[in-house]
């Protein structure tokens, strides 16, 4: 295919499945339904932290930043995937897909610093429950929050900016379903070997040094459940952190797999799975494991729940 001067890409093409127009038309459903269902299990999380005063400590706080960070990641992808998934080619601008990289950048950064600063709270209330108070003062949740946020935004301005101010040669095809960085870099006719570097080190910082500290926090963790001496609870603790576990497993793995080698040799379609893996899963899987499952939100779901009854009541 003839190559394309870098002035003349002004849209890209999202292919999604193309190659598989029978399973775009099956996905389609399954990717509404999903989108759904995380857009309506992580709003009700934000509404019920945010009315009930009770749940306003670190551990629910960092749930309901968590719940925004998903919501917004989904917000991000899913709509554009949708349109990809239900017409044969989609384009999309090269304002747009670098708009689209950004955010997800953005919300991926801020969700893995999150998910650290969760596994240490977490650490500190069963490890150390007497000076939990101290630990996780109101100051130091602050902190987090605010690291995880500025965290986000500096890796999503770093990377984006630098990956679109290489030039485009041509085609200006998209093999992927959203503008993340690895297919985009595909398009790139330049040396981009300083980027692939600093994409390795800065996924090393930035994903698998808070999934080894949120492992380490999970094993002191599960010491402490060790010494409880009633079996029900250890039960009711090991399923809790097995669950906790799985989720960050398939958020940092496939998005460390996706992010240490841009240019890796995968196939585009195992790119797109590992991709969908922490896009698409993990903020629908989220609200399940760490909030829904939990009695203190499921006793203030019912009290919101019944206030609203005796409201309509009266």
């Amino acid at each position: 295919m003839k190559r394309q001067n870098q002035s003349s890409v002004v849209e890209f093409i999202l292919l999604g499945f193309s190659n598989f127009p029978e399973l775009q038309q099956q996905l389609f459903g399954v990717f509404l339904i999903i989108y759904l269902v995380t857009l309506i299990g992580n709003a009700i999380i934000i509404v019920i932290i945010s009315l009930e005063q009770s749940l306003h400590v670190p551990m629910y706080l960092f749930l309901l930043n968590l719940s925004v960070v998903d919501v917004s990641f989904s917000a991000v992808i899913m709509p554009e995937m949708l349109v990809v998934l239900s017409t044969e080619k989609t384009t999309i601008t090269f304002l747009g897909c670098f708009a689209q990289m950004y955010f997800i950048l953005l919300f991926g950064g801020t969700e893995c610093f999150l998910l650290g600063a969760m596994a240490y709270d977490r650490f500190a209330a069963i490890c150390h429950p007497l000076s939990y108070p101290m630990i996780m003062n109101k100051s130091v949740f602050i902190k987090l929050v605010m690291f995880s946020w500025i965290s986000g935004i500096m890796v999503a301005t770093v990377q984006s900016t630098w990956v679109f101010s290489f030039p485009f040669c041509g085609p200006s095809e998209i093999n992927h379903l959203f503008c993340e960085t690895p297919p985009v870099l595909e398009l790139v006719c330049a040396d981009t070997f300083f980027f692939e570097v600093y994409a390795f080190t800065g996924t090393i910082l930035i994903i698998m040094v808070p999934f080894l500290l949120i492992l380490l926090s999970y094993i002191q963790i599960l010491f402490a459940i060790l010494k409880m001496p009633s079996t029900t609870g250890r039960q009711k603790a090991f399923s809790t952190c097995a669950s906790h576990l799985t989720a960050v497993t398939l958020f940092f793995g496939t998005a460390s797999m996706t992010y240490l080698q841009p240019k890796s040799g995968y196939s585009p379609e195992t790119k797109k799975l590992m991709s969908l893996a922490y896009t698409l899963l993990t903020p629908l899987l989220n609200p399940l494991i760490y909030s829904l499952r939990n009695s203190e939100m499921k006793r203030a779901l019912m009290k919101l729940w019944q206030r609203k009854v005796d409201l309509h009541t009266f």
